[in-house]
């Protein structure tokens, strides 16, 4: 399990945002796919919890870009 972690941060050192937002995809493709499948009975349940998984995954990932934005200096100029 170490040897997995060890590769997993060695491919995200490796990586740019490109990279990121193609795993993104290829993850939300995913889920879509997987929510095909759900029984109707299930969807609110299914949905429920995606909401729940989203926020809680979210709201970390916005505090570090944040906390990125605001420490380094780099050039505004777009």
């Amino acid at each position: 399990m170490k040897n997995l972690f060890f590769i997993a941060n060695e491919y995200i050192q490796q990586s740019d945002w490109k990279d990121l937002a193609l795993i993104k995809f290829c993850l939300f493709s995913m889920g879509v796919i997987i929510g095909l499948f759900v029984p109707s009975r299930s969807k609110k349940v299914v949905l429920m919890t995606a909401c729940c998984v989203f926020v809680i995954t979210y709201l970390p990932l916005m505090s570090k870009f944040f906390r990125v934005m605001f420490a380094k200096p780099y050039s505004r100029d777009f």
